[in-house]
């Protein structure tokens, strides 16, 4: 704090109030600070009021998600919580919301907390800072997304293998107008869904219809008034993959409001709560969260323990689990007569 008052041209008052988030100090003043602190890589240590353990550990993970509150995320959270209670270790928990600055803001947040170690679905493009917010020192795991910018473990569900499995099995029961309902084009896993989708369409020959691509979904709302406007044009679909959970629930909305539910096929990427006690039950391509959790707790740990073998990246495969919505047959002919019936 003495070097960064000094650095900033102001009191280590002053300093401590900015750090602190103070409102109150003045704004040039304030800019001066954050300048200062920016300069010299200042972190406040919260923790320096106690003794550290002897080995120089906190006895604390970091683990940060798109969102806490998406039943792919909470799964994975559950299965890094657990493998952590086992040792001992406390798991300190943020939700990314798609949001860089977000990702940034947090795992500074951590850094200054002591995290013994980082579990991170990455939000932005480039986690190269985590090299200087770290000091270099610090595991980090990348999960579900790929990270750039640092090399480190990484495990990946096989969403290219898994998009394409879904695709080939909407060809296989007939459909050729399909769908496909992407998350935003932003993330690396959405790309690779939409490929594995593209590429399942053009290996049976089939040339998809940009016209059904839609691409930056995100939330339930959106895919719903998306589908709904799919199926009122006048060549619709006969069958939607969707590639995020929230984008088929929101599917789901919106078949069974036009009363479409048993004559429009639907694949979701991710399975969801319920997703088989609806009728018809949805078909879907399902991760493993668990796996994922517990494979990139362990791989955490083992680099905490002193692993230092060259990075390494887990591959957890995809699911295709049939349940009834997958399997309709395509009924083009019958669409525009439930959708003059259902007005």
């Amino acid at each position: 704090m003495n070097d960064v008052a000094r650095a900033a041209g102001v009191s280590i008052k002053t300093v401590s109030r900015v750090v602190n988030g103070v409102q109150s100090v003045n704004p040039v003043l304030a800019g001066q600070v954050r300048e200062a602190i920016e300069a010299l890589n200042y972190r406040p240590d919260i923790d320096a009021s106690t003794l550290r353990r002897s080995d120089r550990r906190t006895g604390r993970i970091a683990l940060l998600l798109e969102d806490v509150s998406n039943p792919f995320s909470s799964a994975l959270h559950r299965a890094v919580e657990d493998e952590a209670r086992a040792r001992g270790i406390q798991v300190l928990t943020g939700s990314l919301d798609e949001d860089p600055q977000r990702e940034r803001e947090l795992a500074r947040a951590f850094t200054m907390r002591r995290a013994d170690g980082l579990i991170i679905a990455p939000a932005s493009a480039d986690q190269s800072y985590l090299v200087r917010e770290f000091q270099g020192d610090t595991p980090v795991v990348f999960v579900d997304r790929p990270g750039h910018g640092i090399s480190a473990d990484t495990v990946l569900a096989t969403n290219v293998i898994g998009a394409t499995e879904a695709t080939q099995h909407l060809i296989d029961h007939g459909h050729r107008r399909i769908a496909y309902l992407g998350d935003y084009t932003r993330i690396s896993t959405a790309r690779q869904r939409h490929q594995g989708f593209l590429a399942a369409m053009r290996e049976a020959g089939l040339e998809p219809d940009p016209a059904l691509i839609i691409p930056d979904l995100h939330t339930t709302p959106a895919a719903e008034s998306k589908v709904m406007d799919l199926l009122h044009r006048p060549d619709p679909p006969t069958a939607l993959f969707t590639g995020q959970n929230l984008v088929t629930i929101g599917a789901v909305r919106a078949l069974r409001r036009l009363g479409l539910h048993r004559t429009v096929a639907l694949i979701g990427f991710d399975d969801f709560p319920l997703a088989d006690l609806l009728e018809p039950a949805v078909t879907v391509i399902a991760q493993d969260p668990a796996m994922m959790g517990r494979i990139a707790a362990q791989a955490l740990f083992s680099r905490i323990e002193g692993d230092d073998s060259p990075p390494r990246k887990h591959w957890i495969p995809t699911t295709l689990i049939r349940r009834g919505s997958g399997e309709l047959p395509p009924a083009a002919h019958v669409i525009g007569d439930r959708l003059a019936d259902s007005l």
